[in-house]
């Protein structure tokens, strides 16, 4: 049976990579780390988390927790190694992140049907089965070689890193651990900031000094991960409606709400680093240290990681995939993750799946499978193959889903609703998606 080439390590690449191993397959996984490493990832390991520690909520009336919860019926790696490196983090599914691309690297590198090759792929191969999955931050050789390949321009945006302290150089008598609305345990620390401590630090925010872009970039934003300073320049209040926002949130020493907050989550296990929530930044290094310590809690902060840029690549899939994810104009060709125009890790890795699902089938002459429109999976793979017009990167948001028959005006009753029948849909499909698996991996607990 033929080889199926992955291009790239990533959530996508692995997720891929596993569920056509399982499937019987044999797999060439190409990951150029650590022979060439991105501006973002700082090990070898697959499935590295660079922006942040968090998988997404885990409440099924969220897109992301929704995600989750229909890729297990896929049978996840992700979503397995969530679960194994988890830390706490309300109703978010953080993850300590060596333990958890360890066990995918593991996972991966004892699969009898994968061969891990440590090299860069500079051109995609045109007469083999292959997934491109090669992430948003593809290397220039293989983006100019993809971007002939496709025909359409890329289109790109930045990503922004939040900056990693050590809990012990916390001041923790200058906030309260507590989860917004009382929603899971107490497992965000607040840092408060009176009024005059928050126009203090607004100011020094944007009179801070930032790095500067290339001569031929052209820094185009994805909403959902702005730098702060970019959303200060907004308005005086605009952080107070987003990363510093206080509502849902009771200072016990006042019993008030605080006037403005900073929130930190455990990024690993120990709770020995915490990551700043919604603070990713293009400050330079100085002035990150210099305004960050404006923040009450932080003015003895010891930084282990600071903010950073880094640039993601994304194809018009509208232009040029199928819903099964393979190109139009070459049907042995397929991509994944953010490189698709999916955003974030969870919509990543489940592109991933379905990549490797019809890769899989291709190979042994079945009929492509397309995940219903009403789960999740399917309807933001209907979105990014299928919207007319430019296509920016989108979120798993339940707002993809087609709307129930019935109208349901309490909106809580609406949204569990959706989730109870992309499940019921998830269900039954994965039966047929799932009927070619032949061997899972001990890491999963199943033979």
């Amino acid at each position: 049976m033929e080889e199926v080439i992955v291009i790239g390590g990533g959530l996508a690449g692995s997720e891929a990579s596993y569920r056509l191993a399982n499937m019987g397959i044999k797999v060439l996984l190409y990951e150029m780390r650590p022979k060439k490493h991105t501006p973002a990832h700082r090990t070898d390991k697959l499935a590295e988390l660079v922006c942040s520690n968090t998988l997404g909520s885990m409440e099924l009336t969220s897109g992301a927790g929704l995600l989750k919860a229909e890729m297990e019926y896929l049978h996840s790696l992700v979503v397995s190694a969530g679960k194994h490196a988890y830390v706490p983090a309300g109703t978010a599914l953080a993850v300590d992140r060596e333990l958890f691309a360890g066990y995918i690297t593991q996972t991966l590198e004892n699969h009898p049907n994968i061969r891990i090759i440590r090299e860069e792929i500079k051109k995609v191969p045109r007469d083999r089965v292959v997934i491109v999955a090669s992430g948003p931050l593809t290397s220039e050789e293989l983006a100019e070689d993809i971007k002939e390949l496709v025909g359409f321009d890329y289109l790109y945006f930045y990503d922004a890193i939040s900056p990693i302290v050590e809990a012990d150089s916390v001041d923790f008598s200058k906030g309260f651990w507590a989860s917004r609305y009382g929603k899971g345990g107490e497992d965000y620390f607040n840092c408060v900031l009176s009024e005059e401590e928050y126009r203090v630090f607004y100011e020094e925010l944007i009179k801070a000094e930032k790095v500067k872009p290339k001569d031929f970039e052209n820094l185009v934003y994805f909403e959902g991960c702005m730098p702060i300073e970019e959303l200060a320049e907004r308005g005086y209040k605009t952080l107070l409606f987003g990363p510093m926002k206080p509502v849902g949130l009771t200072d016990p020493k006042t019993g008030k709400q605080p006037f403005a907050v900073v929130q930190l989550r455990k990024e690993n296990r120990e709770g020995t680093l915490l990551s700043l929530v919604g603070f990713q930044t293009r400050m330079t290094y100085s002035e990150q240290k210099r305004v960050l310590r404006l923040i009450p809690c932080l003015k003895n902060a010891v930084f282990v990681k600071l903010g950073s840029m880094h640039r993601n690549t994304f194809i018009q899939s509208n232009r040029v995939l199928t819903p099964f994810l393979n190109m139009r104009k070459h049907e042995n060709i397929f991509f994944a993750g953010q490189i698709t125009g999916v955003e974030g890790y969870v919509a990543s890795a489940a592109t991933g799946i379905l990549a490797g699902i019809n890769a899989g089938r291709l190979i042994k002459g079945k009929s492509l499978l397309m995940a219903p429109e009403e789960t999740m999976l399917g309807a933001l793979v209907k979105y990014i193959t299928g919207k007319e017009g430019t296509l920016q990167p989108m979120s798993p948001v339940l707002g993809l889903l087609p709307p129930l028959e019935e109208r349901i005006k309490d909106k809580r009753r609406r949204k569990e609703l959706l989730a109870e029948r992309a499940l019921r849909a998830m269900e039954v499909w994965s039966k047929l998606a799932n009927e070619d698996i032949i061997i899972l991996s001990p890491a999963t607990g199943q033979g």
